[in-house]
């Protein structure tokens, strides 16, 4: 004979909650088979949600870092500061100044002009010219100095040329090189390649050649004018036009350093044209 306590033990146990069909599942223990527990019925029951639990790693991992472009410096240096500062005013009046770079621009009637004195500081144009004087010159004193004129400009397009490649920096507009930009390497912003060569060239002209005081002026002003060129074109920053300057006549400095003799130039014009006879 049951006891009372143990009649109403089991009452309550039917009238639980937990003791419904649906809340069966709870009741039961995990199956190691991971099949899901069955009613008297023969109906399947939901399984019981198995939390899974993330074992610690032996080696921690490490948290993922952030481009720098996406990072932000709370306490950025003076000096960086002053770098974004200057790069910004440049930028920004690189591209108003860029007032011939289309068409469409508010200086756009005279682009076919600036383009036109922009390419009279092209490399391949100064190239294919000394090379033209250098076949009509019949002094040894003007031959002479037409081959350090073609050196420097040899030297000047592949220098400007690697340090284009080296810094990579574009220009104020997205523009496409031309297909004599693509000839004389002269793809990137940075220095000014026209700037370079105006100042090279009008420096060594003003060294070498003996010019009425008018000529010096304007050579000079052309030298100016073909590196304003560029930035009213849109092609370069004022910053990049100014280093051009300054490498110019850093290349200046530098062939005057190495100036070919006379009689070097004599051998190298010999070797150029096939009539040289070393054993002659």
């Amino acid at each position: 004979m049951p006891s009372s306590h143990t009649v109403r033990a089991r009452a309550r146990e039917r009238n639980s909650v937990l003791s419904r069909p649906e809340f069966l599942s709870l009741n039961q223990p995990l199956r190691s088979g991971g099949g899901p527990p069955e009613s008297r019925g023969g109906a399947r029951r939901p399984g019981p949600i198995k939390h899974q639990t993330s074992q610690p790693s032996e080696e921690p991992v490490e948290p993922s870092k952030l481009p720098e472009e996406d990072c932000m410096l709370l306490n950025p240096s003076f000096k960086g500061i002053a770098k974004n500062s200057l790069l910004a005013i440049d930028i920004c009046l690189s591209k108003r100044m860029g007032v011939c770079a289309y068409t469409y621009s508010s200086c756009g009637g005279c682009r076919s002009m600036v383009s036109l004195m922009s390419f009279t500081g092209h490399g391949i144009t100064w190239i294919i010219g000394t090379l033209l004087c250098l076949t009509r010159s019949n002094t040894l004193a003007g031959q002479e100095v037409l081959v350090n004129l073609l050196l420097a400009l040899i030297v000047d397009v592949l220098t400007v040329a690697g340090v284009q490649r080296l810094v990579k920096r574009r220009g104020p507009w997205e523009m496409m090189p031309s297909l004599l930009d693509c000839v004389a390497m002269d793809l990137y912003s940075f220095p000014a390649a026209h700037a370079s060569r105006a100042a090279m060239v009008s420096k060594f002209l003003l060294s070498h050649l003996v010019l009425a005081v008018p000529l010096r002026i304007l050579l000079v002003l052309w030298a100016v004018l073909v590196g304003m060129s560029r930035v009213l074109l849109g092609k370069h920053h004022l910053t990049d036009m100014v280093c051009g300057f300054a490498l110019g006549l850093l290349h200046f400095s530098l062939m005057e350093t190495v100036w070919l003799s006379s009689s070097t130039c004599q051998t190298i014009i010999s070797i150029g044209t096939f009539s040289w006879s070393p054993f002659f």
